[in-house]
């Protein structure tokens, strides 16, 4: 049951910064076209529910919006309570 939980999760978590990353690259290629943009508020609610870690990689590997303080300061702060989160929920069911 444990297993099942963790693995389920698991695929959660990756889905979750898959589309942090998809919405950061689909920004990024917005902006170079001049197309409409993903708005700021959305990448940070993607990155904000549990997509940190896409979000960051997006920033970094596509240079996406690294010079904005507040993308370069608040993604890596979720990441940080996300894998806090993850952590403590990750103990408390092992104890379970």
């Amino acid at each position: 049951m444990k297993t099942t939980v963790l693995i389920v999760a698991a695929v959660v978590l990756l889905l979750l910064n898959l589309n942090s990353f998809r919405l950061m690259a689909k920004d990024k290629k917005a902006a170079k076209k001049g197309d409409r943009r993903v708005p700021e508020k959305t990448l940070f609610l993607a990155a904000g529910l549990f997509g940190g870690l896409g979000g960051v990689i997006g920033m970094q590997a596509l240079r996406h919006k690294t010079k904005h303080w507040y993308f370069a300061v608040f993604f890596p702060v979720f990441l940080v309570i996300q894998v806090a989160l993850i952590v403590v929920g990750v103990y408390f069911l092992m104890q379970v």
